[in-house]
């Protein structure tokens, strides 16, 4: 074989070893953003036959940036209330509503607010009482990132689950304290409620 057909070789050897490092290095980059659920912790045992989950939020500000997440946070909190509560009665219903689902951005800022309210009525609509809970968080994002959109989406995922994790502290304790009456193991005695969410703003 002649010395310009090894060469030949040789460099196409090398094109095909840097194009292949070149896309695990690609993969490698790419984040992996592992899907919100809440399933494995203890759900609320609601004294209703029937439970709806309703999201009518729309956002109102056009620097809200929160349907850019990887997991949108309404998506989240709708997974939470799937995950979470559990229809165990005879009769009544529940409503699960999301009333924000905002992370709005004002330049390296990231202003985050979650809110959601459950509503539970019996067979007599006169019998009815609701929960509120909210939790928001602040987080700046990081300046120096050489993949802007990459970093809006990584901080938006990591915000989101923060927010989410405070937020399942949070309606837990709202909801067995405002609806003792209604949850099935409340009755039993002996549960330990968590405590309320003070969230702080991130810098």
């Amino acid at each position: 074989m002649s010395r310009k057909s090894l060469l030949g070789k040789s460099l196409m050897g090398t094109v095909f070893i840097a194009a292949l490092l070149s896309g695990c290095s690609h993969e490698a980059a790419s984040p992996d953003y592992p899907l919100l659920r809440y399933n494995y912790l203890r759900p609320i045992d609601l004294n209703v036959a029937s439970i709806e989950i309703r999201d009518d939020w729309l956002p109102r500000d056009a620097n809200d940036v929160a349907r850019l997440s990887p997991e949108p946070p309404e998506d989240a909190l709708k997974q939470m209330a799937h995950d979470r509560l559990v229809a165990a009665g005879k009769e009544g219903k529940a409503l699960f509503e999301v009333e924000e689902a905002s992370i709005r951005r004002e330049g390296q800022w990231l202003y985050g607010h979650l809110a959601v309210r459950l509503t539970v009525t019996g067979k007599d609509p006169a019998h009815t009482g609701y929960a509120e809970a909210a939790v928001a968080r602040n987080v700046a994002l990081p300046e120096d990132a050489e993949n802007k959109d990459a970093a809006l989406r990584q901080t938006l995922y990591d915000m989101t689950k923060a927010m989410m994790d405070n937020m399942n502290v949070e309606f837990e304790y709202q909801v067995r304290h405002a609806l003792h009456d209604w949850i099935l193991d409340s009755a039993e005695g002996g549960i330990d409620v968590p405590k309320p969410v003070e969230s702080q703003p991130l810098n």
